[in-house]
């Protein structure tokens, strides 16, 4: 995508999952570079200066309909950021089939509706660029989120299959895999939990939201045009080698 390409007042952007952690800060980073943001949510709550769009993301009639909503708004979407996501964890012997059903029909299933509804304006377009935010969980595992590491492992064939699909028409679809960061999912932690994760991370610290946005804001710069089917970790180092 070329400079030129930048309509005027920025891309039409599509952040799911928008209103908080990594998915807002995303969301704000596109916003202060003077894109046309738009976020979906299931209750609510986006960012100032975006348009907040209720979506259900294992309905695809909520997905077509929000859609609907950003293309008149901003246009067709540009930058499409996959990263609505949920987690049930606990053991696989007391893991139920809806424990695993439902992470694996917002966080995979649903990544693939809205890639799939994206994909229809951008093949007009001839341009475009997709960006699924996956776990370093999907690349390592973690025992207690067989669900969620599958999920999040998913993202990774379908962006590749994706890249391969799309590329002849300037579609870019790649992956960004953060590590531990500081929101609400890893609040909840006790106090020594997270100093062993910690321990583990060779930079010795959690990321904030802030530095996973920046690889996604890279990914769809013109300073990326040639990186496709990628998997960018942003863990501190925490999955070396995967």
């Amino acid at each position: 995508m070329s400079d030129s390409d930048d309509s005027v007042g920025g891309r039409s952007v599509l952040v799911t999952g928008g209103n908080r952690g990594i998915g807002r800060a995303i969301a704000e980073a596109f916003l202060a570079q003077g894109d046309r943001v738009a976020v979906t949510t299931r209750s609510g709550g986006a960012p100032e200066g975006a348009l907040d769009v209720r979506c259900d993301m294992t309905d695809q009639a909520s997905i077509d309909a929000a859609f609907a909503t950003v293309e008149e708004a901003h246009g067709p979407v540009e930058v499409l950021v996959a990263n609505a996501g949920i987690t049930k964890d606990t053991l696989v012997l007391r893991m139920s089939d809806d424990d695993w059903q439902s992470v694996l029909d917002t966080n995979l299933t649903g990544a693939f509706r809205v890639a799939r509804r994206a994909a229809k304006g951008m093949l007009r377009l001839k341009r475009g660029r997709i960006v699924f935010i996956s776990s370093v969980v999907g690349l390592l595992g973690s025992a207690g989120q067989v669900n969620y590491a599958a999920s999040k492992a998913g993202l990774v064939g379908m962006a590749r299959s994706l890249a391969r699909e799309l590329g002849a028409r300037s579609i870019t679809a790649n992956v960004v895999a953060p590590g531990f960061i500081e929101t609400d999912m890893t609040g909840v932690l006790t106090d020594e939990q997270k100093a062993t994760i910690k321990q583990q991370v060779p930079l010795g610290r959690y990321a904030s939201p802030d530095e996973i946005a920046g690889a996604v804001t890279w990914l769809a710069s013109p300073a990326a045009t040639y990186v496709t089917g990628a998997v960018i970790p942003v863990d501190g180092g925490l999955g070396m080698g995967h």
